[in-house]
């Protein structure tokens, strides 16, 4: 069985009917999870479907959190695969289908990531190194824009093509393939990151063991926003967030993320501009 998880919170209905209706528009035995964290049940009128399971927080619980209840639930139900969704995400026949294969063939790979577009049809830069403080907190306080250019053509791995299947140690949580029986070996989400850096958090510790790929032959369409750019209580999350990462991992002397990335540029012909 493949189980998927949404996590809702007011989100708009048209969007979400999308993304419901995508992940279950397949042949395929699955169940979807919507995780509520909003302060009413409207969400529950689009839960109709016997395949969906609708569970009602009752309470902001934050991102990670409330999708570790549904992976709690799909690891006791047998679940073979996990797909963490996002609410504004939407695809065609088909995505499931392929990347359920594309794991069946790699044993070795823990977590995959399609190709990810913009409704416009434009690439989103989804495939990341490992960040460091630079990338997540001094960049959003750098007015220089050639100095931001020169960190996120790094960063976002835009020296590749994206076009080509590689690894890459940081995926985004807007679409996360998982190898349901991985998380029993590397935990789940880590509760204490309510927003944002949950999904390089769980991308690090699935890379220490699996592989974690980036696989573009498969595409998802995603209508994206920088809430944290435009919101300040999403950037004050996104602060805390950061904060928090970095005092678990390491902040300027991370030997570990050094070898990593240093690996990733390597295998990918990173060429400094």
């Amino acid at each position: 069985m493949i189980t998927a998880s949404i996590v809702t919170y007011h989100n708009n209905k048209e969007e979400l009917k999308k993304a419901i209706y995508s992940f279950l528009n397949t042949d395929l035995e699955v169940k979807l999870y919507i995780s509520d964290n909003s302060s009413n049940k409207d969400i529950k009128q689009l839960c109709s479907d016997s395949r969906i399971e609708y569970i009602y927080n009752n309470i902001n619980l934050g991102f990670g959190k409330a999708h570790n209840i549904v992976i709690e639930k799909a690891m006791k139900e047998g679940s073979k695969y996990h797909l963490i969704l996002n609410p504004d995400i939407y695809f065609n026949n088909g995505v499931i289908e392929n990347l359920t294969k594309y794991m069946e063939n790699n044993k070795d790979v823990g977590l995959v990531m399609p190709r990810v577009l913009y409704p416009n049809g434009d690439i989103q830069r989804l495939c990341k190194l490992l960040p460091t403080p630079m990338n997540l907190i001094g960049r959003k306080f750098i007015p220089i824009k050639s100095l931001l250019e020169k960190l996120d053509y790094k960063y976002e791995m835009q020296f590749t093509d994206y076009n080509t299947e590689m690894e890459v140690p940081y995926l985004s949580g807007c679409f996360m393939f998982i190898r349901t029986s991985i998380f029993k070996e590397v935990g789940c989400f880590d509760d204490n990151i309510f927003m944002y850096l949950e999904d390089t958090d769980l991308s690090r510790r699935i890379n220490e063991k699996y592989k974690t790929m980036y696989y573009p032959k498969v595409t998802v369409y995603h209508k994206f926003e920088k809430g944290s750019f435009k919101n300040k209580k999403l950037l004050i999350y996104h602060i805390k967030s950061a904060i928090y990462y970095f005092n678990k991992w390491g902040w300027f002397f991370d030997k570990k993320r050094k070898e990593i990335n240093k690996e990733i540029l390597n295998k990918n012909n990173y060429k400094k501009i």
